[in-house]
């Protein structure tokens, strides 16, 4: 199976190297005809190219014209084939949907070996990737790759040219935009830049993320894999500042400029840390900040009761990865999703191997963001260098970090963080995760609303506060050791220097605490 982009000099290769019988795989028939046409006019004398399909029959798209036969039978028109040129070739149009016919494959692998001795050669365009056994054996199967950023770039400078319309563009906008098309066919990504164009009447760095969203149907072909809208921004992620200002740095590493400066495209991130930190929301505001689509692979959807079924269906997820690339892969809670099953027959090993292997050799731009809360569920051969780019760590908030979750929670419930004393709530939430502040906030917006939907006041959230147990003291033994892991030097802290708080080892008394005014 052929998978290399340059779908031309392949075919070239095929057709000079007499392949009598060449299966292209692609949804793109007009455009993969196109190309099949160019390399039969580079040809010295030019290659007959004939196309056939069951409505119009045989028409010819290049060199000798003489050619009238018109049979819209299946088999008839493979004999009407002996009647072109020795060294033409023939493009069958939906001639998959003949391949349960006996007798069309029995003529087909004739062909085939009778053609061994001419320069005729048959290619099959088909949407599917099926082939029968009976003739694989005689076929080279050739996936035509979506269009590139060069193809799509000229696409949108047509569009705009016969439109008539300037687009704003920076140079690294229209980067980031064909970057966002990447993965679509020419006539999707063609449809994109048109609704970009008819709801603003120009086409802009602001288009990005609807393009992104048009790439949904394309996730549609895998049950694994789901498309995240991007609805989280820095802003909504409360501290986290070396983590941030990593990402910061990589925000254009996707580019060409990237490229030509000797960068290679990052690989990925672990995420591993206290559950409540803020993991899932970071892999959401990683999409956002570098305007990339986000996909979560769901590993429990690979797994299927047939022999090979699983490991068919992690290649096909992460092939599909790679057409949508460049893009952002979240795998959420990986200790879970790879857990070593006893009565699996092996079935969960040879998944996570395939998911390691790809993860160490994968060229496409693909960035993982892998978070685990239990460190010990995880293989020695996950972290190593090579597979992430780094290890983040995310402890428990300091002060300065649960003031801003405390000032972003209470912002996105329309409410004026300024109007609140944050320091109190930060100093008195030690231990608390933003999860916990989150729902302290939420939970003192109900107390206000069944009064008469009163405002919420500080002394709301402080009562809230008092009736929660944080997971660092019911779960006290847990953290102590993720905490014990991270200061082995394992991993890097995502946030900046925690003041000196003993959070696990927390022992305050919420409740005799003197009541605070708003």
């Amino acid at each position: 199976m052929i998978t290399e982009p340059d779908f031309s000099r392949k075919l070239n290769v095929s057709l000079r190297a007499r392949v009598t019988l060449v299966v292209v795989v692609t949804p793109e028939e007009e455009r993969v005809v196109s190309q099949i046409r160019d390399v039969c006019v580079s040809w010295e004398p030019a290659r007959q190219c004939l196309a056939w399909d069951s409505v119009d029959g045989f028409s010819v798209i290049a060199g000798n014209k003489n050619f009238l036969t018109q049979s819209r039978d299946p088999l008839m028109a493979l004999d009407d084939i002996t009647k072109s040129d020795e060294n033409a070739v023939i493009v069958l149009k939906d001639f998959h949907e003949y391949w349960n016919n006996p007798q069309v494959k029995r003529k087909i692998r004739n062909f085939s070996q009778k053609f061994k001795y001419n320069r005729r050669s048959i290619v099959i365009i088909t949407p599917v990737p099926r082939v029968p056994d009976e003739i694989r054996d005689e076929a080279v199967v050739i996936h035509f790759p979506p269009p590139d950023m060069k193809e799509l770039s000229a696409d949108l400078d047509t569009l705009l040219s016969t439109t008539g319309i300037h687009d704003t563009l920076t140079r690294q906008g229209r980067e980031k935009l064909i970057q966002a098309a990447l993965g679509m066919t020419l006539n999707q990504a063609r449809r994109s830049f048109s609704k970009a164009i008819v709801m603003h009447g120009t086409i802009n760095e602001g288009d990005i993320d609807a393009i992104i969203a048009d790439k949904k149907d394309i996730l549609s072909q895998s049950d694994a894999l789901e498309f995240y809208s991007l609805t989280e921004t820095a802003e909504n992620v409360g501290g986290l500042l070396v983590l941030k200002e990593w990402l910061r740095l990589r925000e254009r590493a996707f580019t060409q400029e990237a490229r030509d400066y000797g960068l290679p495209s990052p690989k990925g991130i672990a995420l591993i840390g206290i559950p409540g930190t803020g993991k899932s929301l970071t892999a959401k505001m990683i999409a956002d900040l570098w305007h990339l689509p986000l996909l979560r692979l769901d590993v429990g959807a690979l797994f299927g009761s047939l022999v090979g079924e699983s490991e068919e269906r992690t290649r096909r997820a992460l092939s599909l990865a790679e057409t949508v690339a460049p893009c952002i892969l979240w795998v959420d809670e990986i200790e879970k999703a790879f857990a070593f099953g006893s009565g699996d027959a092996g079935t969960s090993q040879r998944v996570f191997a395939h998911l390691l292997t790809w993860m160490q050799d994968k060229t496409a731009p693909c960035f993982v963001v892998a978070t685990a809360n239990n460190i010990a569920a995880l293989p020695p051969e996950l972290l190593r260098k090579g597979r992430f780019d780094e290890i983040f760590f995310l402890d428990l908030p300091n002060m300065e970090e649960r003031r801003e979750i405390f000032s972003v929670h209470i912002k996105k419930r329309t409410c004026i963080p300024a109007e609140f004393d944050l320091d109190l709530l930060a100093r008195e939430s030690e231990g608390y995760v933003g999860s916990e502040i989150e729902q302290t906030v939420i939970d003192a917006m109900y107390l206000a609303f069944n009064e008469n939907m009163r405002r919420v006041t500080t002394a709301d959230i402080f009562q809230c506060l008092k009736t929660q147990v944080p997971l660092s003291v019911s779960q006290r033994e847990t953290v102590a050791a993720l905490r014990e892991w991270l200061a082995e030097g394992r991993a890097i802290s995502a946030s900046s220097a925690a003041e000196p708080e003993q959070a696990v080892s927390r022992h305050i008394a919420l409740e005799t605490m003197k009541p605070v005014q708003s």
